[in-house]
């Protein structure tokens, strides 16, 4: 009879404590374990509950994509409170040029890679993740170099129709252009954008100009390019 209490009373312990072992006692490793559907795109869950469940998924490269193809990234981070700002931002890398020289300058390791970039903000105004949010854009080369976007006179090439930077204002889309100094065996490498969640994207890019706004981009330089 007494065996007979003490077993019960252990498994009422069970039953508020701890997940219990079979015999009735509480299991002194038993851990909670992460719900499989906590959602990562809840604008609702608290930072501390994202960073927990999604930060370090969040950072693996996507599937390099082709040109043209648009990523649904999020905006830049707020300075102030350290979260993700602003709403959603469409990214869509459409064209490419190689130049040795552009706009008056000289590629100092052998050619500038300039790629035409369009953003579109979806329900509320955005705006790029900048490098010193650990975000932005880079290069990188087939050897796995990576090349910063605007290194050396690179971040004086801004082609009329193509400047960069600035918020977008929700349910409107403009143009940029990134350009990279790399070296004539760098063509054909993947573009890589960061955003302000720290989620990294990647496109492919030709070894040679292609782009439905090579003509513009061309344009957009005055013909100062070669």
């Amino acid at each position: 009879m007494r065996t007979t209490i003490i077993a019960a009373v252990l498994a009422a312990s069970c039953l508020t404590l701890a997940a219990c072992s079979a015999d009735g006692v509480q299991a002194k490793d038993a851990k909670p374990k992460a719900s499989s559907s906590f959602d990562c795109d809840d604008a609702s869950v608290p930072q501390a509950d994202w960073v927990k469940h999604c930060q370090a998924a969040s950072k693996k490269p996507s599937k390099a994509m082709a040109l043209g193809k648009t990523a649904k990234t999020a905006g830049a981070q707020n300075p102030a409170g350290g979260e993700t700002g602003g709403g959603g931002l469409e990214v869509t890398p459409t064209s490419v040029l190689y130049a040795k020289k552009a706009m008056g300058y000289t590629s100092e390791h052998g050619v500038y890679a300039i790629i035409t970039v369009k953003d579109r903000a979806s329900e509320a105004a955005a705006a790029e993740s900048a490098p010193i949010e650990g975000g932005g854009w880079q290069w990188i080369a087939p050897d796995g170099q990576a090349v910063a976007e605007g290194e050396g006179y690179a971040s004086s090439i801004v082609p009329n129709g193509f400047e960069s930077g600035g918020m977008v204002q929700a349910g409107t889309y403009r143009w940029t252009s990134k350009a990279f100094d790399i070296s004539d065996k760098q063509r054909g490498g993947t573009l890589l954008y960061t955003d302000g969640a720290g989620k990294a994207y990647r496109w492919t890019v030709p070894a040679t100009d292609t782009g439905p706004e090579l003509s513009k981009l061309k344009k957009g330089m005055a013909g100062n390019y070669g």
